[in-house]
C-alpha cells in the first residue's frame, strides 16, 4: 500500500492531479475508451441503501447529520432494525430492480454481541434472495471481518472520505490509518472492498488527487468506489458550503476510471442535484452504478420515478 508519508511525491498522485486538470474533452475521451475496454457500457448496476441504525454516532465527521456531536441537526434517532424487516425491505428493493443491497449502521466500530449477530442474519437473508450484500458498520477486528465473510457478505464499505492531508479538517475521532487498517482486515477475510470518498468539503484539487492515489495504490484496486458530492446539511459544520458543479463530478469519475480501469464506480450522494444530462455524462466518463431509491441513509436521493426516467432515456428507442 502507498506510503502516506511519501504521498506528496507520489507519481500516482501527480498523474491523478494532471488528469483532473486536463482539458475536459480529452479527459472524457480517454476515460470512455478505458471504460469500454473493461466494461459493458450499457450495464449500470442498481444498488439500494438502507440505514439499519440511524443517528447517535460517536464520530465527529463534519459532513454527517448522524454524528452525535452535531446537536443542531435535529435528526430523529432510530433504533436498530429487526432482521426480518430488513430482509423484507431488501426483497422489495429487488422487486424494484436493485441487484445489490447495502446496509449501514451509525456505529464507530463493530461490537460483538446480539446486534452484530443480527447483522450476520441480515447478510445471510439478503444473500438468500440472490442479491449482493454490502454493509458499512465502522471499524472492524479481523475475527468480525471473518464472521461477515462466513455469512456470505459480498462487500464491506469503509470510505476514506478525502485525501490524507485534508482528513483532519473533517474528522478528529479516528485516523486515516484506522480506516486503512479496517480495509486490510476486510481484504484479508476475502470480502470485496467498497471504498471511496466525498468531494465538495472545501478540499483542494490536490486533496482529491491524493485520495484517488491512495485508492489506486490498493493491490488489487477496490472492487467498488463510490464517489459522493457533499450534501450540505443544516446543523453540520459544512452546512455553509455550496454544492459542487456537476462537471467536478464528471472529472472525478473520469479520473477514477482511468486510474482504476476494472473498478465499479458508483455515482452516489449528491446525484439528486444533477440533471439527467449531467448523470449521463458521468456514465460516459465511466460511472457504472447508482444507488436506486428515494433516500441514501438519511440524505435525499434522486428518487425512483426520476431514475426510471433516466433509464428510459438511456434505453434504445423502440420502432
Amino acid at each position: 500500500m502507498l506510503d502516506l508519508a511519501k504521498l506528496g511525491d507520489s507519481p500516482v498522485a501527480a498523474r491523478a492531479e494532471a488528469l483532473l486538470r486536463s482539458p475536459l474533452m480529452t479527459l472524457l475521451h480517454q476515460a470512455a475508451e478505458t471504460h469500454r475496454a473493461h466494461h459493458d457500457v450499457e450495464y449500470i448496476q442498481k444498488a439500494s441503501l438502507l440505514s439499519i441504525k440511524t443517528g447517535g454516532c460517536p464520530e465527529d465527521c463534519a459532513y454527517c447529520p448522524q454524528s452525535a456531536h452535531h446537536k443542531e441537526v435535529g435528526l430523529q434517532k432510530e433504533h436498530f432494525m429487526h432482521p426480518d424487516r430488513v430482509i423484507e425491505m431488501a426483497a422489495r428493493a429487488q422487486q424494484a430492480g436493485a441487484e445489490r443491497f447495502c446496509m449501514g449502521a451509525a456505529w464507530r466500530k463493530v461490537r460483538d454481541g446480539a446486534e452484530f449477530d443480527a447483522v450476520l442474519q441480515m447478510v445471510r437473508g439478503v444473500r438468500a434472495l440472490g442479491m449482493e450484500a454490502c454493509v458499512t458498520l465502522g471499524m472492524l477486528q479481523p475475527h468480525q471481518a471473518q464472521a461477515l465473510a462466513d455469512a456470505g457478505l459480498t462487500a464491506y464499505n469503509h470510505n476514506l472520505d478525502t485525501g490524507p492531508e485534508f482528513y483532519a479538517e473533517i474528522i478528529g475521532t479516528r485516523t486515516y490509518r484506522d480506516r486503512l487498517e479496517t480495509l486490510d482486515h476486510v481484504r484479508a477475510a476475502g470480502i470485496t472492498i467498497c471504498c471511496g470518498g466525498i468531494i465538495g468539503m472545501g478540499e483542494s484539487l490536490r486533496d482529491r488527487a491524493e485520495m484517488l492515489a491512495v485508492l489506486a495504490s490498493f493491490d488489487p484496486h477496490p472492487e467498488s468506489v463510490p464517489i459522493n458530492a457533499l450534501i450540505p446539511v443544516p446543523g453540520t459544520p459544512l452546512a455553509h458550503l455550496p454544492r459542487i458543479r456537476p462537471m467536478e463530478m464528471v472529472r472525478m469519475v473520469a479520473t477514477a476510471r482511468i486510474l482504476m480501469p476494472k473498478t465499479r464506480l458508483r455515482l452516489s450522494a449528491g446525484r439528486d442535484g444533477f440533471s439527467v444530462s449531467d448523470q449521463i455524462l458521468c456514465f460516459v466518463a465511466g460511472a457504472n452504478s447508482i444507488f436506486y431509491g428515494d433516500v441514501l441513509l438519511t440524505a435525499p436521493n434522486s428518487g425512483l420515478s426520476l431514475d426510471d426516467a433516466l433509464f428510459e432515456t438511456l434505453a434504445p428507442i423502440a420502432e
